[in-house]
């Protein structure tokens, strides 16, 4: 297990704009100046199975292990998913957010090649201190990913690339130029970004304390058993998050904007 909070971010980071190029362009973006680097990271979002060996559980453990705390609980029924956040003690580390499909409510010819890929692993692998930005620990074909994209796009997106950050956040709170959700927006479909719009460009708002919007996901190749394949890849997303009547901000999720969230990697 890791031994340093920021250690781990940054190295998830790192395997996450390998496959998200515009996050570097977001950056450039939004920061003030040159000498501007204030990005915050709201939290990153990371897929999995319910099956023993790759469980929500197991991944939240290398979080634990560093201090974090269990905090809220999710039910995406339309997904098929079950998801929980964790916060650190110490408010400036991002939040982590996990979901797990729950695979005996998908059609047995899916829940078939699911359990296929997870029995291929290794089952130490989930403890290796790399293991969440480690990418898939499979093999899978091209029909595999096509069949299992008809009955749960998380489910394909997750064969196809395995265990890394699904996205990261910026804490739109904190930046210079604006604090505002809906200028951040502005600035990034001006510049030629498409965004989510599913449930609208801005999901919940001050009436919830959490505003959040996307990108969709940029594209990059995977490489299934016989061929390579250009298919959605990670997104970035945006919080801006309200105070509460006892004057903290807010640092929940709204199960209504994540269900839109998660569609940021569907292909469009």
């Amino acid at each position: 297990m890791h031994t340093n909070v920021d250690t781990l971010f940054s190295n998830m980071w790192d395997d996450y704009v390998n496959i998200t190029p515009s996050a570097y362009k977001i950056h450039a973006l939004l920061l003030d100046s040159e000498n501007d680097d204030q990005i915050v990271n709201d939290h990153v979002a990371f897929r999995t199975f319910n099956l023993p060996k790759v469980s929500l559980d197991k991944l939240a453990a290398h979080f634990l292990a560093l201090g974090y705390e269990a905090k809220g609980d999710y039910d995406f029924s339309a997904k098929k998913l079950t998801a929980k956040h964790f916060e650190h003690p110490d408010e400036t580390k991002p939040k982590v957010f996990i979901s797990e499909l729950r695979v005996e409510e998908m059609s047995e010819e899916v829940q078939a090649i699911i359990h296929r890929m997870v029995d291929e692993m290794d089952g130490d692998v989930v403890e290796a201190d790399n293991f969440l930005y480690s990418g898939k620990h499979w093999s899978v074909t091209k029909a595999d990913y096509d069949r299992l994209l008809e009955e749960s796009e998380y489910a394909a997106w997750l064969s196809a690339w395995g265990f890394r950050a699904n996205h990261f956040t910026v804490s739109v709170n904190f930046l210079n130029k604006t604090q505002e959700l809906a200028d951040v927006n502005d600035m990034l479909k001006s510049a030629g970004f498409t965004l989510n719009t599913s449930g609208g460009e801005i999901k919940g708002g001050e009436d919830v304390c959490l505003a959040q919007s996307s990108t969709m996901a940029d594209h990059a190749y995977v490489q299934f058993e016989t061929e390579s394949k250009l298919i959605p890849s990670c997104f970035y997303e945006f919080a801006q998050r309200y105070k509460m009547p006892d004057g903290k901000l807010y640092q929940g999720f709204v199960a209504a904007s994540a269900d839109k969230i998660f569609e940021s990697t569907n292909a469009r």
